[in-house]
């Protein structure tokens, strides 16, 4: 997939309200998960132990981290759209976030965003964004929420 491209500020602008794209899916992998696991030191057994949580949930199986599911926003972000004309960008808040349904091991996962708000913070324009992660073939998503980038364009 091409990301769209965002010729700076003024075209960033027309775009509120709409929705920006889609990115591709990415399998969630249980090697994955527990390179996850090890780098955030959460080692709750739901997202290892593959027999116990067989056994003892409700998911058939081990599920992805929910801030593994989060953490994989930049990343398809990137595939949604290349904004041009930018010093720097930087992640600066997420809000009204919910978790809605776990992502099992050997699901499939995209987002889904739209521009809610642009804003002019004095030359530092902050955006928010409604992003929505989606599984393959399950009607519910595995999150819902609003994004906030700040973006230091060039003049």
């Amino acid at each position: 997939m091409n990301p769209r491209i965002i010729n700076g500020l003024a075209e960033f602008e027309t775009l509120v309200g709409q929705e920006l794209g889609v990115s591709d899916y990415q399998l969630i992998t249980q090697e994955q998960i527990s390179q996850f696991a090890d780098a955030t030191l959460d080692h709750q057994w739901i997202h290892l132990d593959s027999d116990r949580a067989k056994a003892e949930t409700p998911f058939g199986g081990t599920i992805a981290h929910g801030y593994l599911t989060v953490s994989l926003l930049p990343h398809h972000w990137a595939q949604i759209a290349d904004v041009r004309k930018v010093k720097m960008m930087v992640n600066y808040g997420i809000e009204d976030f919910r978790f809605k349904e776990p992502v099992r091991v050997n699901s499939e996962v995209r987002i889904r965003v739209w521009l809610d708000s642009l804003t002019n913070l004095r030359g530092i324009i902050r955006t928010r964004m409604k992003v929505i992660m989606e599984i393959k073939d399950n009607p519910k998503p595995a999150y819902e929420g609003y994004i906030v980038f700040l973006y230091h364009f060039e003049s």
